[in-house]
Formats: C-alpha cells, structure tokens, sequence
C-alpha cells in the first residue's frame, strides 16, 4: 500500500464527520482519478464502449459509498455498499480487458489493479464494522423488507392462465 496525497479535504467543521472521510471513499476517489487518467489512452473506437463503461463504473463506486453513508439503517448502508464493491469489481473487469486487449501498459495495469484491490480490502473492512455496529436495529429490528412479488402480463392470455391471482 503506498502513501496517497489526499484529493479533497472536507471543509473544518468541528465533530463533523461525512462520507468523504471515509477510507474507502478517499481510496475510490483515487480510483476514479486513475481511471480517468487511462481512458485518455484508450483509443477512438472505443470512446462509446470501453472508455463510457468504464469510467460510469468507477464513478459509481463513489456514488454509493456515499448513498450509503447516509442510509439510517446499517442493512439499507449495507446494500448500497456491496453495490460499491459489485461496480468496483466491474471497473477491475474493464482494466482487465484494456491490459488484454494491449490499450494499457503492463505498469499501468498493474497500479491499477493494486489501488482496485486495496480499495475493495478497506471497503470491506468499512462493511464488517458497520455490520458490527448495527445502526439502526434497535429502532426497526434486524429483519430486511421486501415487497411482495408481482406479476406482469404482456396480453390478456398470459392472465388467464395465471392461477395464482385467483381467489378461492
């Protein structure tokens, strides 16, 4: 793990803390930086495909981190971060793809590949403790909600023979 200059620095507040001081997110948002740096290298015909997902993907990882942050119940903050780590490992696929398809250097791909990986380390660390804390259960409990499954029909035929709308 190397020494990384911060990027942002929230503004004194005294006792205030937000997501952006979070590990996880100051990590991504390195991330995010990185990858920015790399599309320049990707070429052309890959400006709609490659470069637009990947870039998208990064961007998110930060974007839920903070979703999350700010959820009340740690199930809700949970979700939004397995989210973050599902589109970190989304971004680690795409660089994946740019070193196999020869757009990026060996070098590249491996800082990369070492920041994604360090980001998705500390990230589920951030996880496990707010796993551990359980902010929120004592006011609505531990138990996740879920709506009810509903049914679609694409014609009136698909509805008639459903049964399980019947009453008995």
């Amino acid at each position: 793990m190397t020494e990384r200059k911060p990027l942002y620095k929230s503004p004194d507040q005294p006792g205030r803390r937000g997501f952006e001081d979070l590990e996880c997110y100051k990590l991504a948002l390195h991330v995010v930086t990185d990858i920015q740096e790399m599309v320049k290298r990707l070429p052309p015909e890959e400006k709609f495909d490659l470069t637009a997902q990947i870039r998208r993907s990064s961007k998110s990882v930060t974007a839920n981190i903070a979703e999350g942050y700010g959820r009340y119940h740690y199930l809700d903050s949970l979700y939004k971060y397995s989210i973050a780590r599902g589109e970190l490992n989304e971004t680690l696929s795409h660089i994946i793809n740019a070193n196999v398809l020869g757009y990026i250097d060996h070098a590249m791909f491996e800082s990369l590949y070492s920041l994604i990986r360090e980001t998705e380390q500390t990230l589920n660390g951030y996880m496990a403790y707010v796993q551990r804390q359980r902010a929120g259960s004592k006011e609505y409990g531990d138990k996740a909600i879920r709506e009810d499954v509903v049914a679609y029909f694409l014609n009136d035929e698909d509805k008639a023979s459903d049964t399980s709308n019947e009453t008995k």
